[in-house]
């Protein structure tokens, strides 16, 4: 299934070679589900039997650019640092023993195409596969852990470095919450839709003139295989502490190409393409503030 939300709606979305479709889930349901997006999952175990088995149609035509972010209410949002091999290797850092946390809080949640505004020439870019939770759970094993995983979606940890790094000690939290900071969507897609849930390709490209005068880079391409805490861990890890609730989301971490260690950062006018493989394709505007 891809789940997602319009017009803060839940709707089952899908693609069938003749457009973009969408149904309905509480009009579906008769408001057995929805249309509040977290109370689907909320109610995964039911939710997911019935879409088993029902008989749906084949939805009415939507504009992917209405899309909202798939739940823009989650109790908590996590996100990991440094989870990719090839990024720790560029920053010349070792590989983490333990999970690296910080939030990017609530307010800076937003759908898969939207503008945001450049607070300091500092900005940078992270293309993140999210895990969205649907089933509550605490010290959770490896094995319960993966079955609490709802799906992936595609995400971007934006992230203001200036405030990130500045003393007396670090701010990541801060520094990757301004508005619109961690666009994602389109939708939230199943484990069961995906080839290979576990080795995902992963790339951001940007389109926008650079010094050297080209008008399209790839700034990000890597895999999900890359992982150093894989995604049914991250979850199992975090739950040794905390509890995790059906609609929480987790940003997995980046994979190597981001612009801090390149020296680039996003620019007035600049588009941002990022897709993972099976999952979907996000695109982001940037302007002046």
């Amino acid at each position: 299934m891809r789940i997602a939300t319009l017009t803060g709606r839940a709707v089952l979305v899908s693609n069938d070679g003749a457009g973009d479709a969408a149904v309905d889930i509480a009009n579906a349901s008769d408001g057995r589900f929805g249309p509040s997006p977290r109370s689907v999952f909320e109610r995964w175990d039911d939710f997911t039997a019935w879409a088993a088995d029902a008989a749906l149609d084949g939805g009415d035509p939507y504009d992917p650019a209405d899309l909202d972010a798939p739940i823009a209410d989650p109790r908590q949002v996590f996100a990991i640092g440094l989870n990719y091999r090839d990024h720790a290797d560029e920053a010349n850092l070792a590989y983490p023993e333990n999970l690296v946390v910080f939030t990017k809080f609530a307010s800076s949640l937003a759908g898969p195409n939207v503008t945001i505004e450049l607070p300091s020439d500092k900005v940078d870019y992270e293309t993140e596969l999210v895990v969205v939770i649907a089933r509550e759970v605490h010290e959770a094993d490896v094995e319960a852990s993966r079955a609490a995983i709802a799906g992936f979606a595609v995400g971007q940890d934006i992230s203001e470095r200036a405030v990130q790094t500045r003393g007396p000690a670090p701010q990541f939290s801060l520094g990757k919450s301004f508005p619109n900071f961690a666009p994602y969507g389109p939708a939230i897609v199943t484990l069961d839709e995906l080839q290979n849930p576990d080795a995902l390709r992963i790339t951001a490209i940007v389109e926008g003139p650079s010094a050297e005068g080209e008008t399209s880079r790839t700034l990000q391409d890597g895999t999900s295989a890359d992982l150093i805490f894989a995604v049914d861990r991250i979850v199992s890890d975090l739950s040794q502490i905390v509890t995790l609730y059906p609609g929480d989301l987790i940003f997995t971490g980046t994979p190597a190409g981001v612009g801090m260690a390149r020296g680039l950062f996003l620019k007035p006018g600049d588009v941002l393409t990022s897709t993972i493989e099976g999952v979907g394709t996000i695109t982001n505007r940037f302007v002046a503030k």
